[in-house]
């Protein structure tokens, strides 16, 4: 199991760098990069399948390290996942801006009579506006999404840490005092995660007030 769960970590951390190669790659090989990631990523979740099998033959005594190690490298999965997704949404936003625009360059116009203008100059402005407006949407709504998806999963992953927690106080024994301390964390951090959304949600609203 250790073999393996080295072997995923460090496919993880590998993924992260070529997370890092996705805003520098070119128009012709972003795909190439894309399609790697999610290919690298499926089969760290195949890896993790695997690691949940063997967590579970583990003997009792290290059962529960396991599997919170486990635990841990699927939440990163998990983001990096997420990560990828808003990075494609984005680059199917500004693809389809960039197509719309090549449109409105190419269209020919045409006049009824001698006093109809087309103010083509304003236009062009008015898209450019338009099209920074959309692009800066599009890159506050991947990054609250992100900011959101984290939130939740690493609430997930408290939770479950914390009924990991619990269970191995019990067969141990530990007094009560340690116990509502542990509780009461779990409630600061739920408070925590909920200003974070609600936060995120006002400067996602403001944007939207301000940049359309």
């Amino acid at each position: 199991m250790e073999t393996l769960y080295h072997q995923t970590n460090k496919q993880i951390h590998e993924v992260q760098t070529h997370m890092g190669q996705l805003e520098k790659a070119d128009a012709q090989s972003v795909h190439l990069v894309e399609n790697e990631i999610q290919a690298r990523i499926d089969q760290i979740f195949s890896n993790l399948e695997r690691l949940e099998i063997l967590t579970s033959k583990e003997p009792p005594n290290r059962r529960q390290n396991a599997k919170l190690k486990v635990d841990q490298l699927k939440y990163d999965c998990q983001h990096l996942q997420t990560a990828l997704k808003n990075f494609q949404h984005r680059r199917y936003a500004r693809e389809q801006q960039d197509r719309e625009r090549e449109e409105l360059l190419s269209r020919t116009f045409t006049t009824n009579d001698a006093d109809t203008s087309i103010a083509i100059d304003e236009s062009l402005q008015f898209n450019t506006s338009l099209h920074n407006a959309h692009k800066g949407m599009d890159d506050l709504l991947g990054s609250g999404s992100s900011i959101l998806t984290g939130l939740r999963d690493q609430r997930m992953t408290l939770k479950g840490a914390q009924k990991k927690i619990l269970d191995v106080a019990n067969m141990l024994g530990m007094s009560n005092t340690v116990m509502r301390l542990i509780e009461k964390r779990a409630f600061q951090d739920k408070f925590i995660m909920i200003g974070g959304m609600v936060i995120t949600c006002i400067i996602m609203v403001l944007a939207v007030k301000y940049l359309t």
